[in-house]
C-alpha cells in the first residue's frame, strides 16, 4: 500500500506542489492593458463614422477652420496660437484623419458582419421557401391525380344519360326487353 499524502488546508501536497481545486473557479489574473466593451466601443465608433459621413460635420468643420484662420490672420499678433504656416492647424488636422479612417473601417467591419448575419438568414430563408413550395407542388399533383379518379359531375351526368337512352332504347316495342322474365320455379341454389 502506499504512502498516505498528507494535505494542507491549501490543497498542497506534502510533496510542497499546491494542487489547483476544481471546485472553484481560478482566482482573475491581472492585465497590464485595460479592458473595455469590444460592442460598446463598436457601436460609439459606428456612431462617430456615421456623424463624420454627413454634411452636419462638413458644414462645422468647414466653421472651425474658418474661424481659426481668420483669428490667425486678423487677431493681434500676440494673440495669435497658429501663425502663417499653420502648421497647429495641419497637425489637428491630420489628427483627425488618422482617427477617423480606423473608425470608419472598423464600422465598415461590423457592417459586414451585419451583411454576413443576414445574407445567412436570408438564405435559409430561402431554402425554407423553396422547401415549402416543393411540398405544396407535390400536395397539389397529388390531389390533381387523386381527383383524376373522382367521379365528377358532368362524368356522372353524361353516364347517367348514357343510361337513360339505354333504358329508352330497351323499352320499345321494337327493342328487346328491359327487364327479362322472372323464373318462377322455386328457389335458386344462390339464395341461402
Amino acid at each position: 500500500m502506499a504512502p498516505e499524502r498528507h494535505r494542507s488546508p491549501s490543497g498542497a501536497t506534502a510533496a510542497g506542489r499546491p494542487r489547483p481545486r476544481l471546485d472553484q473557479p481560478q482566482p482573475r489574473r491581472t492585465r497590464l492593458l485595460p479592458e473595455w466593451d469590444a460592442e460598446a466601443f463598436g457601436r460609439l465608433s459606428e456612431q462617430i463614422a456615421r456623424f463624420l459621413g454627413t454634411g452636419r460635420f462638413i458644414v462645422w468643420m468647414t466653421v472651425v477652420i474658418s474661424i481659426w484662420l481668420v483669428w490667425n490672420i486678423a487677431a493681434p499678433r500676440y494673440l495669435r496660437f497658429d501663425p502663417y504656416p499653420f502648421i497647429f492647424l495641419t497637425l489637428m488636422l491630420s489628427l483627425q484623419a488618422s482617427y477617423a479612417a480606423p473608425l470608419i473601417l472598423l464600422s465598415q467591419n461590423r457592417q459586414s458582419d451585419r451583411d454576413r448575419v443576414n445574407l445567412e438568414q436570408d438564405r435559409r430563408q430561402n431554402e425554407r421557401s423553396i422547401a415549402d413550395t416543393e411540398y405544396l407542388t407535390r400536395e397539389i399533383a397529388t390531389l390533381r391525380a387523386g381527383l383524376g379518379e373522382v367521379a365528377t359531375r358532368d362524368w356522372m351526368r353524361s353516364e347517367l344519360q348514357d343510361f337513360v337512352k339505354d333504358l329508352e332504347e330497351r323499352r320499345r316495342p321494337d327493342g328487346p326487353a328491359v327487364f327479362p322474365a322472372e323464373r318462377t320455379r322455386g328457389r335458386d341454389v344462390d339464395d341461402r
